[in-house]
């Protein structure tokens, strides 16, 4: 990310829509998810990341990355 940008694409980023980005990792302990946005002068800020299990984003570990997202938001306006 930090030669390519925060938008590398699928298969590796995935858009969620209102400023929130997906990164997709794969290793030998599994399938990870790492929920994350960008400011300003393409700052990359991590706001949740957890061991994904099923083929959706749990509605739970979305809601955490959406509370962090509006704090920061709220923070720099």
């Amino acid at each position: 990310m930090v030669d390519y940008g925060p938008h590398l694409g699928l298969p590796h980023t995935k858009v969620l829509g209102d400023g929130l980005l997906e990164l997709r990792l794969k290793g030998a302990e599994g399938i990870a998810r790492v929920l994350y946005c960008t400011l300003v002068g393409q700052r990359i800020v991590v706001l949740h990341s957890f061991i994904k299990k099923t083929d959706k984003i749990p509605a739970k570990e979305l809601a955490v990355a959406h509370k962090r997202l509006k704090e920061i938001k709220d923070a720099h306006p």
